[in-house]
């Protein structure tokens, strides 16, 4: 490592599967950019400052299962960011630590690439932080957002807190959206007992999105297309959100197409 090598990291648990430092080394390569970007496994958020501080590292990515809790060590955040409670990145500033969420403007521009959001329905199972996301997401594009979702105090909660309506996963079938988005882990690998995607409830959805982003091709986005839908996968979304990190970090432009090579050679079997 050298002084003029800028650093940049991952923080979450656990990270070595994740395909971010992939996608950003590749990226600074193509930028010819003296940077490095390493991936840190850590029990609690508490420790992401500290490593910080001690490795130098100008801005950084978070994962799960610190979205959130890392919020309390931050010393500002933006406006989204503290709407959607959950941090995907932080940059360094000259005041300190600011957090910033990239999740909702990647789902934003995965979409934009494929549909007009304003004033469309969406169906978002799901009441996590990607769920939160994406929903903000939908909202700041015009477009009207509908939560679903097993546990319904947390369904409501979220939808209460975005002012958006609110019906059990098993009401799925009373849902009239021209898009479904699944913002949960379920939908992965191939369909169990309690499988909420059945064809007929999927044929209802001309679109199904899944924010998931490994395996390319998830148990839920092969039914979908067997359904007959149109299926938008979540590797954009992460590439876009990346991106992004990378815009806030640096001031320049990243090099997408270049970032989308990559993930997709990582991805392909």
């Amino acid at each position: 490592m050298t002084s003029e090598e800028r650093q940049y990291a991952l923080f979450g648990r656990p990270v070595a599967h994740s395909l971010s430092p992939a996608m950003h080394n590749g990226a600074y390569r193509e930028m010819s950019l003296r940077a490095r970007y390493r991936a840190f496994a850590v029990e609690t958020a508490a420790e992401i400052p500290r490593v910080m501080d001690r490795e130098d590292i100008q801005g950084a990515s978070v994962t799960l299962p610190h979205k959130k809790a890392v919020l309390e060590w931050l010393d500002g955040m933006s406006s989204p960011c503290r709407s959607i409670g959950a941090a995907n990145t932080i940059v360094w500033k000259e005041d300190g630590l600011y957090g910033e969420n990239t999740d909702w403007s990647g789902f934003v521009l995965s979409l934009r690439e494929r549909l007009e959001i304003r004033q469309r329905v969406f169906a978002v199972i799901g009441a996590g932080g990607a769920a939160r996301a994406a929903v903000y997401g939908i909202l700041d594009e015009g477009g009207i957002p509908v939560v679903l979702n097993r546990s319904a105090a947390r369904g409501r909660a979220l939808a209460d807190r975005f002012g958006c309506s609110f019906l059990p996963l098993e009401e799925i079938g009373r849902v009239e959206a021209p898009v479904l988005v699944n913002a949960t882990s379920v939908g992965i690998t191939a369909p169990g007992g309690d499988w909420p995607f059945t064809k007929k409830v999927l044929s209802r959805f001309p679109w199904v999105m899944d924010m998931v982003y490994t395996p390319l091709r998830t148990a839920l986005l092969e039914d979908a297309e067997r359904a007959g839908c149109r299926v938008i996968p979540g590797y954009p979304m992460f590439v876009y959100q990346g991106a992004e990190q990378i815009r806030l970090w640096t001031g320049l432009k990243p090099p997408v197409e270049r970032m989308m090579e990559i993930v997709l050679e990582r991805l392909s079997p």
